[in-house]
């Protein structure tokens, strides 16, 4: 549906992203017994929380100083008081890719702005893209596949269903599809890779602009069009607003989506028992992404910055300091979750986690997230009879210490 002009790809168009993952986003196996050690002395500490687990620097924010919160009542509270911890944290860093996006946005604006993109993610729309765009999707990669009796379900599904359905509600030419993809994972490299960052920012904004452009004069039921006419109370997104929402939107709604299904099925078919209590009764299938979020939240770590001098935790952080706030450590808070490091879709739920955030910034797009796996996983279940881990291949390993995803799942079935 698209005439404008196609997209530019990097000025190295042999640069891949895709490649510098690990090394942005780290390769640890478990940084979670490191977290345990760091919590035993005190839930919030100072230093940078990628450090502290063995990970690689961001470069943006090395030169400033920082604070991790480890504890769930503290991240908690620094999640819900947005004056004193701001997102202006990301200024330094996804702010150069992004631009003005509605995560590095604080109050009145972020507000506002944000009243008007739920209008794009009302739960009848939400619903009607799980019947049109989630499960032709779905379905259509496990034709590949379905007849082998055995498959990779990260580098043959997980890795791209959720980016499929993100093409498909931006009404994307297929012609740029690839290169699009590249742009957009290269600008989360921006704490690793400044310049191909940038780039990729400043190449999807061109692209975006010409689209908008178009949707306007033409246009149609793609999410692009939904949030151009989208206005609450006679209010309308400014376009560098709308264009810094459309270069995130790969990030934010497909790579957290394609990590959080990766881990749901690595937690499932690593207890077998619990995978079939699930097959039995799909009704299980909503505790079971529960619990997988909690397990291995997508993101473990969420950026902030001190407004003013605060005290935290016992911990007196000065105003101007990069505050890691870290949803993942909280989630596997012993304090308030029984062998947090379980897998265990049975646990009492005493307590709620924080897999899409919390508070005024709580992810946007978590109703479609949860749509798509649960839609994923039911049609796994449903065509891949007798699912279970390929004995003789490697069990998945679920890797990285800000993102965390396993590289590989082998499966048999059938």
């Amino acid at each position: 549906m698209s005439n404008h002009p196609g997209i530019q790809d990097f000025e190295d168009p042999t640069f891949n992203p895709f490649l510098a993952d690990e090394l942005c986003f780290g390769d640890t196996l478990d940084p979670f017994q490191k977290v345990h050690e760091l919590r035993s002395k005190g839930a919030v500490i100072e230093g940078e929380y990628r450090t502290l687990t063995g990970g690689p620097i961001d470069i943006t924010l090395s030169h400033l100083q920082h604070f991790t919160v480890l504890g769930y009542d503290e991240v908690g509270h620094a999640l819900t008081d947005a004056v004193t911890f701001s997102n202006k944290g990301y200024e330094h860093n996804l702010s150069l890719v992004f631009g003005k996006s509605i995560t590095t946005l604080d109050a009145p604006e972020h507000t506002t702005y944000r009243k008007v993109f739920q209008r794009a993610f009302l739960p009848n729309i939400v619903a009607k893209w799980g019947e049109t765009l989630v499960d032709p999707v779905v379905n259509s990669l496990l034709d590949a596949f379905v007849t082998r009796g055995s498959a990779d379900l990260v580098q043959e599904f997980t890795l791209f269903y959720p980016f499929q359905i993100i093409y498909k509600q931006l009404g994307l030419p297929e012609k740029d599809v690839a290169i699009f993809h590249k742009l957009a994972v290269a600008q989360t490299l921006v704490g690793f890779d400044k310049a191909h960052g940038i780039e990729a920012g400043q190449k999807l904004g061109v692209y975006f602009n010409a689209m908008i452009e178009e949707r306007r004069k033409n246009p149609g039921e793609d999410l692009v069009s939904l949030l151009v006419t989208a206005e609450v109370d006679g209010e309308r997104l400014p376009e560098d607003v709308l264009i810094s929402f459309l270069r995130q939107l790969i990030n934010a709604g497909g790579d957290t989506t394609y990590r959080g299904t990766s881990v749901l099925l690595t937690g499932l078919l690593s207890n077998p028992e619990q995978l079939e209590a699930v097959r039995k009764d799909r009704g299980l299938i909503p505790q079971a992404i529960d619990e997988a979020l909690r397990w291995e939240g997508p993101l473990t770590m969420l950026t902030r910055q001190a407004t003013r001098d605060v005290e935290l935790g016992g911990v007196k952080i000065p105003a101007g300091a990069i505050v890691d706030v870290c949803p993942g450590a909280a989630n596997r808070d012993p304090k308030h979750f029984t062998e947090p490091d379980r897998f265990d879709i049975f646990r009492e739920r005493t307590h709620r986690a924080f897999p899409f955030g919390f508070g005024p910034h709580i992810c946007i797009g978590q109703h479609l997230a949860r749509i798509e796996m649960t839609r994923a996983l039911t049609a796994i279940l449903d065509r891949l009879p007798n699912l279970r881990l390929d004995p003789d291949k490697p069990a998945p390993e679920i890797r990285g210490v800000i993102m965390r995803v396993p590289k590989h799942i082998f499966v048999r079935f059938g």
